[in-house]
């Protein structure tokens, strides 16, 4: 085999279904490559939307994405979505084609050192070189997937692409690596009595509870030990969120932290189950005291010092709140309904559901932003998998949207980039096409991919594109406005948006009323290909919402 067969079939036998980019002359052999190993190649409109696309596929999978580019200014177009893949723990390859270096000592054209520009936004990158391109493909593999996950990015010499390498005699199977699990001892037994003794418990989990596999964990621990659940916006769904013990989300509301902030602050014992708070706003910087009772189960030490806990286990999370609760059993210190939550805390609790509902339930507007993701919760099937860029209508939407399943609501949290969910959609909806997925944008996320839409039609996909139409930058508007600052650089002219949709190979609506609305997404539905739904909203919209 040649270098770049070596590498597509390793790709394959990772699980990778489908590559996404553009195509260069420097990067060819490989697309030909992955196209003899079964893997489809899916070409986008720009890198940075690939990116996301192949986050759509890993999400939708479990197999690291792919995201292949030219060098130069293919490889500076990844820069934004593996920044998000470092951030958000996405495992992720980009695969870049290079110049030889005797080449590169000599030849300048579209040549700078593309491992010097991503070094600080991927977790590792290399080089592949001749005679050891195998061991390298199974390195950055193992890499790109071991706690945390993220990407990693080979440069692929246009020489060794095609140069004929050893044929492996076998395949390394790599199983994921064995997590440690809290040690009983005088830590754990500490901890465990805490959660016996305390009246008013809560959980706050994160990110890592879903690449480690540890949904169904934190769901049986928070029945089991009736403690109410605060989940990050990347976790919702990790418990059904119409379950009385959850609390819903948080990340980005100041209405929502009002609320929960106290609650979390005036607990009498913290579990964290896999919270990284990159999610979070900056009134979650050590939002309970210093002699807080913090029980902290992470995939990997605490080195933000965003908050701080009193035990902090690092391993694995799952096996750490199973333990967690033995020891709690073993105590002979039995939690029921009966004994936990108390009255009171269950009042406090009940509430502040009440009062979450009553900024971001069912209901609340004749029209406008609420209006538009209530009708869409409520007119989608349930398990569809939503996907949200970033502005306004992601603070409220992540509030808003009910999450029944993990994996549910797919976003860039960390990073909070703009103009993601329309690739992401794509992606999932490509790997998973029998599930209903539906994308939800502003209008100024929108017009940052519309190209996009042209990578939706070739795919042949019935994607329900949801679009808030105020021809502003709403939330930076608002941030303006909040500073009595000079309205400037945030407002922009309408576009037809449906009729760019017709435009290119879609369907497109406008509607402005509620019952608009649920025709043209039940209309979508049944489509066979996109559907971009202009939702018409007023600027200023959002104004008090969220």
């Amino acid at each position: 085999m040649i270098a770049a067969e070596v590498i597509a079939r390793r790709l394959a036998l990772a699980g990778v279904k489908e590559a996404y980019g553009i195509p260069g002359g420097e990067v060819l052999t490989f697309v030909n490559s992955l196209a003899d190993a079964g893997i489809r190649f899916v070409l986008c409109k720009h890198e940075n939307a690939g990116g996301f696309m192949a986050e759509g596929a890993y999400h939708a999978s479990g197999a690291p994405g792919v995201l292949v580019a030219t060098l130069g200014p293919g490889v500076a177009n990844a820069v934004n979505v593996m920044a998000n893949a470092l951030q958000d723990r996405v495992p992720m390859l980009l695969i870049t084609g290079c110049v030889d270096s005797s080449e590169a000592a000599t030849y300048t054209h579209q040549v700078f050192d593309h491992g010097a520009l991503l070094s600080c936004v991927t977790k590792a990158t290399m080089t592949i070189a001749d005679g050891a391109v195998d061991v390298m493909i199974d390195k950055a593999l193992a890499i790109a997937m071991q706690d945390p996950p993220g990407p990693v990015h080979l440069d692929l010499p246009i020489s060794v692409a095609h140069k004929e390498q050893k044929d492996p005699a076998y395949q390394i199977e790599k199983a994921m690596p064995l997590r440690g699990t809290p040690r009983v001892g005088e830590s754990l037994e500490t901890a465990s009595k805490w959660l016996a003794e305390a009246r008013r418990p809560i959980i706050i989990a994160g990110l890592e509870v879903l690449y480690q596999g540890a949904e169904e964990a934190v769901s049986a621990f928070v029945k089991t030990n009736s403690v109410p659940l605060i989940t990050t916006y990347k976790a919702k769904g990790i418990l059904d969120e119409e379950h009385p013990l959850s609390l819903g989300a948080a990340g980005l509301s100041p209405k929502a932290d009002d609320l929960l902030l106290p609650l979390v602050s005036e607990s009498d014992c913290i579990i964290l189950a896999g919270y990284d708070p990159i999610e979070m706003r900056s009134g979650w910087k050590n939002p309970w005291p210093e002699d807080a009772r913090v029980i902290e189960f992470s995939a990997v030490p605490n080195v933000h010092y965003m908050h701080h806990s009193r035990f902090e286990f690092i391993g694995d999370i799952g096996a750490g709140l199973e333990a967690l609760t033995k020891c709690v059993t073993d105590l002979d210190i039995v939690v029921t309904d009966n004994s936990r939550p108390s009255p009171k805390v269950d009042d406090a609790v009940v509430l502040i559901q009440k009062k979450l509902a009553s900024y971001f339930g069912a209901g609340l507007d004749d029209w406008g932003p609420r209006a538009v993701i209530d009708v869409a919760r409520s007119v989608l099937p349930r398990n569809t998998v939503a996907t949200v860029d970033s502005g306004a209508h992601r603070i409220l939407l992540s509030q808003m949207w009910t999450c029944y399943t993990p994996r549910t609501l797919l976003q860039s949290t960390g990073l909070c980039t703009m103009g993601c969910a329309l690739p992401m959609a794509t992606g999932y909806k490509r790997l998973n096409p029998q599930t209903p997925v539906a994308a939800f944008m502003g209008d100024g996320c929108l017009e940052m991919v519309l190209g996009e839409l042209a990578t939706l039609r070739d795919s042949g996909l019935p994607v329900t594109v949801i679009v808030f139409v105020d021809e502003s930058l709403a939330l930076i508007e608002l941030k303006q406005r909040k500073l009595n600052y000079q309205n400037v650089g945030v407002d922009f002219t309408g576009t037809d948006l449906a009729a760019v949709a017709e435009a290119m190979g879609g369907r497109g609506v406008t509607v402005d009323t509620r019952d608009s609305l649920v025709s043209a997404i039940n209309e979508s539905l049944d489509a066979t290909t996109f559907t971009l739904i202009a939702c018409i909203i007023s600027r200023k919209a959002y104004d008090g919402l969220f």
